[in-house]
């Protein structure tokens, strides 16, 4: 009688405490936010996407959809052009650390962090964080395999 109603308490129990959801990777994280739309768009042209899926950690450095706006009329457009793909890859790896930095580890430091790209990137969190400039707008979002900083603006190597 007891191990019946212990274990009837322990499935009642277990029906009401919440389900934890798996977390979203990179890719997934981003298309859910709304506004990165032609980073993702970007991501997927560059054939980039199994990888910002892969196990990481990465940090990604994401730029808004206003962001790519910003750059020069068209340049957006001759980046997503198949034969500009080995371009585009640069410039979007150029925003993907291979470690997960959260804001955190790098509050009031600066450092030179290496991207996948191969170049290193400026990280100055010594008043907010900028990287090579572009200011982190939003900071910390976490995904399964990483995080993601939200950028004002395009980093592109130098």
């Amino acid at each position: 009688m007891f191990r019946r109603t212990f274990l009837s308490a322990a499935a009642a129990i277990a029906l009401t405490l919440p389900v934890q959801a798996k977390a979203a990777d990179i890719v997934d994280t981003a298309v859910s936010a709304g506004s990165f739309t032609t980073l993702v768009a970007a991501v997927q042209a560059a054939g980039l996407v199994d990888t910002l899926k892969g196990d990481g950690p990465f940090t990604v450095f994401a730029p808004t959809d206003e962001a790519f706006a910003a750059l020069p009329e068209g340049t957006v457009e001759t980046l997503l052009l198949p034969e500009n793909k080995d371009q585009l890859v640069a410039i979007l790896t150029y925003h993907v650390v291979p470690a997960k930095v959260m804001s955190g580890d790098i509050a009031g430091k600066r450092a030179k962090v290496l991207t996948v790209q191969g170049d290193r990137l400026s990280v100055n969190g010594k008043n907010g964080v900028k990287v090579n400039g572009a200011k982190v707008v939003q900071a910390d979002i976490e995904a399964s395999n990483g995080v993601i900083h939200v950028v004002d603006a395009v980093i592109l190597p130098e």
